[in-house]
């Protein structure tokens, strides 16, 4: 364990965030659940000082040095109209002087909006395909015709959910164990699995083992836990591991109860879930990942899942410049 540990601590990463976010007790929405509710505090990555925060700024500190140590001097990568992740590329190229390559499935906006606009901002140039199928066959033309003409494209699969991409995040449970929580449950929003990935890599290599609650924004949970624990069985080898340091061979739990109708579109539990955070605490959840997250663990809280003697960590992946869209 001790050598696996030493191993991620080794992962090279690129200091774009370089600070430790806060953990805050959410008490004010303990009140508002009640008084059977469990200690909750929010690990606030919304928080992280880099292109507008969140989940993916830990993945892109190790994608972006992995690119950079192969010589790369563009990133392709793919999302959604309004992906978090491509944001996050983008304020990467711009700050470490990379192109940045954007294949996003949806419309282009007349007048473009919140990831859309800062995508723009950091001066990533956005290519729009119809669907989410046609991503990966155009990020690898792009890839293809840059490199007959003497570049060195970097391809970023969705997400940034690689074995490289989850360790980074998994640097993050370092960061929260030297905080001195050791919650009981850790609950945050899931898509393509790399985060989960890392918390669970994470937990294991610090000693943690909460249960650890995926809320998935669209996948269906089979085929999501299918992925998180392929991505153990290759973050293992990584790191010279056994399988089960890991935690490969535990339950990977991921909840796809609050998807809804799909990919993007609120529930009237999630909107629920962002207004109450919003006027309890002052946080700003989103309405694509963590509000959907938030409404499932509220949803468990209400129908007494967690003891009161229970410390519940909600992970802030963030996302909130979605709400400005």
């Amino acid at each position: 364990m001790a050598t696996a540990l030493a191993s991620l601590m080794a992962l090279p990463l690129v200091p774009l965030a370089p600070h430790p976010t806060p953990v805050d007790r959410l008490a004010r929405l303990e009140a508002a659940l009640g008084p059977e509710c469990p200690r909750l505090f929010m690990k606030r990555d919304d928080l992280l000082s880099f292109g507008a925060g969140g989940n993916k700024v830990r993945k892109m500190q190790a994608i972006a040095a992995e690119a950079l140590a192969a010589g790369a001097d563009t990133l392709i990568t793919c999302g959604g109209a309004q992906s978090n992740h491509a944001r996050v590329t983008a304020a990467a190229g711009a700050a470490l002087g990379l192109d940045v390559e954007l294949v996003l499935n949806g419309a282009p906006q007349s007048i473009p909006t919140a990831n859309a606009r800062l995508d723009l901002l950091f001066g990533a140039n956005v290519h729009y395909v119809a669907d989410r199928q046609s991503r990966s066959r155009v990020m690898e033309e792009i890839a293809g015709r840059l490199r007959r003409e003497g570049r060195r494209p970097h391809v970023v699969p969705l997400g940034a959910s690689t074995p490289t991409g989850a360790m980074g995040f998994a640097r993050g449970v370092v960061e929260l164990s030297a905080d001195g929580i050791r919650p009981d449950v850790i609950v945050h929003a899931s898509s393509s699995g790399g985060t989960q990935a890392g918390v669970i890599a994470g937990c294991a290599l610090v000693g943690l083992r909460p249960r650890i609650l995926g809320v998935s924004a669209d996948e269906p949970s089979a085929a999501l836990a299918e992925a998180i624990a392929a991505l153990l069985e290759k973050i293992a080898d990584r790191l010279g591991a056994k399988p089960e340091t890991l935690g490969v061979d535990r339950l990977v739990e991921v909840d796809d109860t609050e998807v809804g109708e799909g990919y993007g579109v609120p529930t009237s539990a999630s909107t629920s879930a962002l207004e109450l955070v919003a006027r309890r605490e002052g946080i700003l959840l989103d309405p694509v990942y963590t509000a959907k997250a938030m409404a499932g663990l509220i949803a468990r809280i209400r129908r007494s899942e967690f003891s009161r003697d229970y410390t519940v960590l909600f992970w802030h992946t963030g996302g909130q410049v979605a709400n400005f869209i």
